[in-house]
C-alpha cells in the first residue's frame, strides 16, 4: 500500500490525482494545499490525510512527509503566462527555489520523485513533434520574461537528472495542455488570469468578446485530465521500475487545434445548451496583439506536438479522449455554476 505525498493537492492535477487514487487503488494520500475548495468529499475520506499550509512556511512539515511517504509529487507552481510576464520572479522563487529543498530532500531519503516538468520547457522548437531525448530546448531572448518559466522548469529537469545520476530514483512527467473541469476557476473576469480553455468558457458564459491573441494561429494538442491523470497513476505504479530515470510527454498529438478553432469549437458547442446558448450569441471574436493582453515581454510558441512513443510503449497508456468529448465534459461539468460566473459582470 503506497503512500503518496502530493504537495498542490487542491490544484488541478492534485485533486483529479486524488481522487483517481482514492477510488481505484488501496494507496494513502497525504496532501497539502493552501485551499480546500476543489477537494470537497475528498476530505473525508479516511485514506486522505489533508493539511492545510504552504510548501514555503511548513518545511518541517513537508520533509518529515517526503520521510514517510513512497512517492512525492510536488505540484505546487505559477502555471498562468501573464504572471510570467508581469512577475518572473515570483515564479522563479515558487516554481523552481521552493521545490529545490523538496527534490532534496527526496533525494536524502530515497523517495520516488514524480515531478511535473512541462511542455513549456521545449519553447521555441522547431521540430514537427517534440521528443524528451532529443529535441532541442529552446528558448527567447531575456528581454522576454515569458521564458522564465520555461527556463526555471529546465533547470529544474537538469538538477533532478544529476540527482538522478547520484541515485535518486524520478520520472519527470510533461503535461501537454491537459484540459478539464477545475483547470482555473470560470470566476476569474481578469484576462490572462487563467488558462485558454476556462478564460473561453468564463467569456462565453458572461456573453462576453472573445480576444484572439495575434490573430489565433497557433496551435496547442489539448489533452483531457482523465487521460493525464491515467498515466500519472501508471508512473505512481512504476511496475517493476519501468517509469525510474525517465522522461515522459503526456499529451494527445491528435487533439492538435488552433485557438482560433477552439474558440469556433466552443461558441458551437455553447449553441447545444440551454444554460449556455443565449449569452454565447453576444460572444464576437476580436483580434488583439500579445504585447496589448500580455505585455510586451510575451512570445509565443506556434506549434507544440508531443511526441508520446515511449510514454505509450512503456507505461502500457494510451490518450483516448476526442476534443469534442473533452469539451463537452467541460461543458456539463460546469451547468451548475452559470449564474455565480455571470454574475461577474455586474
Amino acid at each position: 500500500m503506497k503512500k503518496v505525498l502530493i504537495l498542490g493537492v487542491n490544484g488541478f492535477i492534485g485533486h483529479h490525482l486524488s481522487k483517481r487514487i482514492l477510488e481505484t487503488t488501496d494507496w494513502e494520500v497525504y496532501g497539502m494545499d493552501m485551499q480546500t475548495e476543489r477537494l470537497g468529499d475528498l476530505l473525508n475520506h479516511p485514506r486522505m490525510h489533508f493539511f492545510e499550509g504552504d510548501i514555503t512556511i511548513n518545511k518541517e512539515w513537508v520533509e518529515y512527509h517526503v520521510k514517510k511517504c513512497d512517492v512525492i509529487l510536488p505540484l505546487v507552481a505559477i502555471a498562468t503566462p501573464s504572471t510570467y510576464v508581469k512577475q518572473p520572479l515570483r515564479v522563479f522563487e515558487l516554481d523552481f527555489e521552493a521545490n529545490l529543498p523538496i527534490v532534496r530532500s527526496a533525494a536524502k531519503y530515497g523517495k520516488h520523485l514524480v515531478f511535473p516538468s512541462t511542455s513549456e520547457v521545449y519553447g521555441m522548437c522547431h521540430d514537427e513533434e517534440f521528443d524528451p531525448e532529443n529535441s532541442e530546448l529552446i528558448c527567447g531572448p531575456i528581454n522576454k520574461p515569458r521564458w522564465i518559466y520555461s527556463c526555471a522548469k529546465q533547470l529544474m529537469d537538469r538538477v533532478i537528472w544529476g540527482y538522478g545520476m547520484e541515485g535518486l530514483n524520478f520520472t519527470l512527467f510533461r503535461p501537454f495542455n491537459w484540459i478539464g473541469a477545475g483547470l482555473d476557476s470560470i470566476h476569474t473576469p481578469k484576462e490572462g488570469s487563467s488558462r485558454v480553455v476556462t478564460q473561453f468558457f468564463g467569456h462565453i458564459v458572461r456573453g462576453e468578446n472573445i480576444s484572439l491573441v495575434d490573430g489565433g494561429a497557433q496551435k496547442r494538442a489539448f489533452t483531457y485530465i482523465d487521460d493525464g491523470i491515467d498515466a500519472l497513476v501508471r508512473i505512481i505504479a512504476n511496475k517493476d521500475g519501468v517509469a525510474s530515470g525517465k522522461i515522459y510527454n503526456i499529451g494527445n498529438p491528435t487533439n492538435n487545434h488552433s485557438i482560433r478553432e477552439l474558440a469556433h469549437m466552443m461558441l458551437d458547442l455553447a449553441a447545444e445548451y440551454p444554460e449556455y446558448a443565449e449569452s454565447a450569441k453576444k460572444v464576437q471574436l476580436t483580434e488583439t496583439t500579445s504585447a496589448a493582453y500580455y505585455g510586451g515581454g510575451y512570445q509565443d510558441v506556434q506549434n507544440r506536438v508531443p511526441k508520446i512513443t515511449n510514454t505509450c510503449e512503456e507505461l502500457g497508456w494510451a490518450p483516448t479522449t476526442t476534443m469534442a468529448d473533452s469539451m463537452r465534459h467541460i461543458f456539463d461539468a460546469y451547468r451548475g455554476q452559470v449564474a455565480q460566473a455571470r454574475a461577474l459582470m455586474d
